[in-house]
């Protein structure tokens, strides 16, 4: 039986069935391929694309233009698979306008599922408006790269216990703005566990322990592909990096001896055909 395309209806009937939600980034179409036929239920086009793709430093400097290309390409490998375009900074944060129609170009022009933005609280009026004009959002809070200057760094947030109630009364807030889901990115468990069982939506966890109902990891840090930090949340369960590597010296020390291209790559002209020449 083939499979359908995953759609918001399923995504919360996982969570009423007790079934585990999976997510993966991805930003290209050979890599949306591979991870839909995983069976992966959700594919996020991260701003993180602008760390691990593009180079940045932060996710702040990427653009909307920058995501809705990688929206499109995502979109054409992803069959099943349902695709969140994640909301740029400065994308959503200056007026609801801008964030209705910066959220529609996501689903217009990039054809994506739905779209996610970081915030809690502070954009509860955002996720609403979004939500009224029709565009699934899906919530985020906790860690926010966007703005990580104000949070010190890439660290864990929710520690003391006022810091953990802000972070509780963001998810409801959300909920109630119409969010249909929840990412909750590295914060103690203890607190992932109690917003999980407080809230009538999917959470989707990283670095956010295992009574999530669901877990995302951006593909780059789970297989080795991303070198510059390796966050204590990810479970690296493979080195593409290392193999990429050996394949380019190994290409480099073919190509310097000689030995690549071999007859074997190479095309022939008939001797006839030869001759002629």
């Amino acid at each position: 039986m083939e499979r359908e395309k995953i759609t918001i209806p399923d995504i919360l009937e996982k969570r009423r069935q007790g079934q585990k939600i999976t997510m993966l980034t991805a930003y290209d179409y050979p890599t949306a391929l591979l991870v839909d036929r995983a069976g992966i239920d959700m594919i996020l086009v991260g701003d993180s694309l602008g760390m691990v793709v593009l180079g940045y430093e932060t996710t702040v400097p990427v653009t909307m233009d920058e995501m809705i290309h990688h929206t499109k390409a995502v979109v054409r490998g992803a069959r099943f698979a349902m695709v969140v375009g994640d909301m740029p900074f400065m994308s959503y944060n200056t007026s609801e306008q801008d964030a209705i129609v910066n959220a529609g170009r996501f689903i217009k022009e990039g054809g994506a599922d739905a779209v996610k933005l970081e915030g809690g609280t502070t954009v509860q009026n955002i996720v609403e408006a979004i939500a009224r004009a029709g565009i699934p959002v899906m919530g985020h809070i906790g860690l926010t790269p966007q703005t990580i200057s104000q949070l010190g760094g890439f660290k864990v947030q929710g520690r003391s216990a006022g810091a953990a109630k802000k972070i509780i009364e963001d998810a409801k807030a959300l909920e109630d703005a119409g969010a249909f889901s929840l990412v909750l990115e590295a914060i103690p468990a203890e607190i992932a566990e109690r917003i999980t069982g407080n809230v009538r939506i999917p959470t989707i966890g990283i670095g956010a322990g295992i009574s999530c109902d669901g877990q995302v990891l951006v593909y780059q840090d789970m297989v080795g592909l991303f070198d510059r930090f390796v966050p204590k949340f990810v479970k690296q369960y493979s080195q593409v990096g290392e193999i990429m590597l050996h394949s380019f010296k190994q290409f480099k020390e073919e190509v310097e001896k000689g030995v690549f291209p071999g007859e074997e790559h190479s095309f022939r002209m008939g001797q006839k055909e030869l001759k002629k020449i």
